[in-house]
């Protein structure tokens, strides 16, 4: 197997599914960065510009989800702007804190991202369980003219915390943001998937255009992933609908963990 990914054209041809796969897994439930980073860092680029090539072919799978969501957008306006202002500011901060981090101490971060990404995914299930039980009673709560108003201070600090992950690495990202909302106070399931988008757009956005200005992309890997998490995405649509969330949370973390414990086996 090591020698089939020692020649160039497998390690192309891998890279160009790996991409598609990260598209779907983006598409249907995230997670896509555990297949599409790995297979640009076997293309023997440096970590940092593996990352940040993986930031940019990623991205523009993005925007049709910012489409899918902008009337909800526009009915909370108010907390998609202060998301918004969180992600830029944390993804700005994310971004050059990577840059400046030395190859050798960021690969060997990469298992740990990996490991706290895969297990980020894992807990998922019972703690979005754990906030509908909150957020039922906040409702109840509600009712009794008690309502919950999120405080927007400590959401936008938080916001950015997240954010700034998201620039540095990004793996995980959306589960955190939709987490940090809930908690914040937000019932509404469609009105948190719009402010996770923004933020998570925006955060990614601008680590895109700083890794860019920094020439860190290396364009010929970068385009032919994106073109192919692009066509996964698209292709994908139907089986979002048909596959049942926990058995793509649980490929998910199976991918995720496999992924850090190949790295931690390689040191």
């Amino acid at each position: 197997m090591q020698a089939v990914f020692s020649d160039p054209t497998w390690r192309w041809v891998w890279l160009v599914v790996a991409a598609f796969l990260a598209g779907v897994l983006n598409a249907v439930a995230g997670g896509g960065s555990f297949l599409s980073f790995p297979a640009l860092l076997g293309m023997n680029m440096l970590p940092v510009q593996a990352n940040a090539t993986n930031t940019v072919a990623i991205w523009p799978g993005q925007l049709t989800s910012v489409a899918a969501y902008r009337e909800d957008v526009r009915r909370n306006l108010s907390a998609a702007w202060l998301m918004g202002a969180a992600g830029l500011a944390g993804g700005s901060a994310g971004a050059v804190v990577l840059l400046n981090t030395p190859q050798q101490t960021f690969m060997r971060l990469v298992p740990w991202l990996l490991l706290g990404a895969a297990l980020t995914f894992a807990v998922s299930g019972p703690v979005s369980r754990a906030l509908q039980r909150l957020q039922a009673k906040r409702a109840q709560r509600a009712a009794q003219g008690q309502a919950h108003v999120p405080r927007r201070l400590p959401l936008f600090v938080a916001a950015a915390m997240v954010s700034f992950y998201v620039g540095y690495f990004g793996a995980g990202a959306g589960f955190l943001f939709m987490t940090l909302l809930a908690l914040a106070g937000y019932r509404d399931i469609h009105a948190i998937n719009a402010l996770k988008v923004v933020a998570n757009l925006l955060a990614n956005g601008i680590a895109f255009v700083i890794f860019i200005a920094d020439g860190q992309v290396v364009w010929r890997y970068c385009l032919a992933a994106m073109g192919a998490a692009a066509l996964g995405g698209y292709v994908s649509a139907s089986a979002a609908r048909r596959v049942p969330q926990p058995v793509l949370r649980g490929l998910v973390v199976a991918i995720g963990l496999t992924m850090a414990a190949w790295f931690f086996w390689r040191g």
